[in-house]
């Protein structure tokens, strides 16, 4: 994202809190049309807006949960159900637990590990980094997955925000995209699978960085993301391995992404929800690079599909420390607790539970509601930062020229002991 671009969509407001925009009105943007077998690439210019469903339509609330297809689907049919119908779960909520991921990577096939592959896979990181020269490092991720939400538009947004967001947890600036795009052409019509593209075409131009290509599936669930690839300088990428002892805790976004997902499944949110999940989830995480910058700033990541929690536990591991998470400071969506105590939450947070619960201490009394919402799966959550005490306030005024007002301390960085990786204080 070019700092002009950057300064507007940090300035814009929303229903949600005033501080999590989802980005100005676009009229030059790049198009990319769906074909069987390749992604081509057209850029537009047009007049009117990207999508009337899209950025500004985010703004004054949900669209109708089934809109009619503009055309038919790609097999035939004359109809389609709506996008989260069609998957088992919704964004980051269906990624493999983590439990059963460890499970799968520790009996995987040992990799060559040259010297210039600076991060890998031994701290669970965002994104590998490989060493180019002495001045640059090349930072490659890849993210993708089920719908979210039912409009093809900001399915498309969200998927492709949540993707950069890794090159940007690593302190990485962005320079290209391809396209991972998987989808039911039977069921869904062209014009449908064309406005997923369009919407994750839109937030790469909002990030300064074309899709350069790409590749697509016919296959039984409609999948969407994206091949991120930035650049860092050697010495100055970040990691989730080097918080220190005494460090203090931000998280950049608030939490309940998941609630609201598990709520819109059941047509349970309302316009204002919707509104603020689509400006959470399509904010891009451009602090990163200028938070690794600061001398103060020890470890940086971002909170997706394994919760609050999975990723602080990250951070413990990678950094042989504990971590102290204050419950009481970290920041919600507005609604998400009271929605979370009728009953909406993804089946992901309880298996993110499962998963490492026993590596969490909870505090006498600590709800089931509360546990809901630490483990709670984020699409496309805020970062992550672990920083000296004296760097709190430089890092709350860089998420907030940003735009991430709702950024707090929330939580401290304690030395190794024989006790739980994580204590959390009500």
């Amino acid at each position: 994202m070019s700092r002009g671009e950057s300064q507007t969509l940090g300035e814009s407001t929303s229903a949600c809190d005033g501080t999590l925009g989802g980005g100005g009105a676009l009229s030059k943007r790049a198009a990319v049309f769906w074909h069987p077998c390749r992604l081509a690439m057209i850029e537009e210019t047009r007049t009117q807006k990207p999508h009337a469903a899209g950025l500004d339509a985010a703004r004054a609330g949900p669209n109708p949960p089934q809109a009619a297809p503009a055309a038919a689907p790609a097999g035939g049919a004359t109809s389609q159900p709506r996008l989260t119908a069609l998957a088992h779960g919704g964004g980051c909520g269906c990624k493999v637990a983590p439990a059963l991921l460890a499970q799968i990577l520790r009996t995987s096939t040992p990799q060559i590990v040259p010297s210039e592959l600076l991060v890998g896979i031994e701290t669970a990181d965002d994104a590998a980094v490989y060493r180019l020269n002495d001045e640059q490092a090349l930072v490659a991720t890849t993210d993708f997955f089920t719908p979210i939400v039912d409009d093809p538009f900001d399915f498309g947004r969200i998927a492709a925000t949540n993707a950069i967001s890794d090159v940007y947890a690593m302190g990485a600036t962005p320079v290209l995209a391809l396209a991972i795009v998987g989808m039911p052409v039977s069921v869904l019509s062209v014009e449908t699978i064309r406005t997923i593209l369009e919407g994750g075409a839109a937030v790469c131009q909002a990030a300064g960085i074309p899709i350069a290509g790409g590749h697509t599936i016919d296959s039984v669930e409609p999948i969407y993301g994206l091949v991120a690839i930035g650049l860092a300088h050697p010495e100055r990428v970040a990691r989730n391995s080097g918080a220190r002892p005494g460090d203090r805790l931000v998280l950049g976004k608030p939490l309940g992404v998941g609630v609201y997902s598990a709520a819109l499944k059941k047509d349970a949110l309302d316009a204002q929800g919707y509104a603020c999940l689509i400006d959470t989830t399509t904010r891009l995480n451009t602090p990163g690079p200028e938070l690794a910058a600061l001398k103060g700033v020890h470890a940086l990541s971002d909170v997706t599909g394994f919760g609050l929690a999975g990723h602080a536990l990250e951070f413990a591991r990678g950094s042989g420390c504990r971590l102290r998470i204050d419950w009481r400071r970290v920041p919600l969506l507005p609604g998400a607790k009271e929605l979370a105590g009728r009953g909406f939450v993804t089946g992901a947070s309880n298996r993110n539970w499962a998963s490492y619960g026993a590596q969490v201490q909870l505090p006498e009394g600590f709800s089931e509601v509360d546990r809901a919402l630490l483990t709670d799966p984020q699409t496309s959550g805020g970062l992550l930062v672990s920083c000296a005490p004296d760097a709190v306030p430089m890092v709350l005024e860089v998420f907030g020229r940003h735009g991430f007002g709702a950024a707090a301390a929330c939580g401290s960085v304690l030395a190794a002991a024989d006790a739980p990786l994580l204590q959390v204080t009500a």
